[in-house]
């Protein structure tokens, strides 16, 4: 719990406006209850018995994720997983390259 209330503490002060978080399923109702408390917008996907993804942050961001409703981000598309990396706060410019990346390596860029 000590990272997600320090997630909770960088998100309250604006350093980042989406969070992942992945914890133990048996810790999502006092994470809910904590984001409740503080009207932080959440969604959460199950990554089997034990294991949740939570992402929390800014209504429009959370939308955004849950829109893409895929539980794992194995799942995401090169497009998907661009999106969530802009959203979670990482750096542009090597979004970019990872993107470019990813598309080279599967053949799709023309060169």
């Amino acid at each position: 719990m000590e990272v997600f209330n320090h997630h909770i503490y960088e998100y309250r002060k604006g350093v980042r406006r989406l969070i992942l978080h992945t914890a133990d399923a048996a810790s999502l109702e006092e994470m809910r209850k904590k984001l409740d408390r503080w009207r932080i917008d959440y969604a959460v996907f199950p990554l089997g018995p034990d294991r949740i993804n939570l992402f929390f942050g800014d209504a429009l961001c959370v939308e955004v994720i849950r829109k893409i409703g895929k539980a794992s981000l194995m799942d995401y598309s090169d497009e998907e997983d661009f999106i969530l990396g802009i959203l979670l706060g990482y750096d542009k410019i090597q979004q970019c390259e990872r993107y470019l990346l990813q598309r080279e390596r599967r053949g799709v860029l023309a060169g």
